[in-house]
């Protein structure tokens, strides 16, 4: 699994302004994620939002995963 792989796939779900995903070890990654959709969700609820679009890539292929959320407003400034 590649940053780009990743970053493919969670554009694919969730609708993102912006999405950032770094790690070059193949297997540890840092994902930051910016969406209007995000707007009144929880922190957790963001995170199973990224989760679920990255499906059975986080059970099989990334060990560990740092996201980041942010609404537009609150990545803005």
């Amino acid at each position: 699994m590649s940053p780009e792989n990743i970053k493919s796939a969670i554009e694919k779900s969730i609708n993102a302004s912006h999405v950032e995903v770094s790690g070059d070890d193949g297997a540890h990654f840092e994902a930051v994620v910016v969406s209007g959709e995000f707007e009144g969700k929880t922190p957790v609820e963001r995170h199973k939002m990224v989760y679920a679009a990255l499906g059975d890539a986080m059970r099989e292929e990334i060990h560990a995963l740092s996201i980041k959320t942010y609404t537009p407003g609150q990545y803005g400034g």
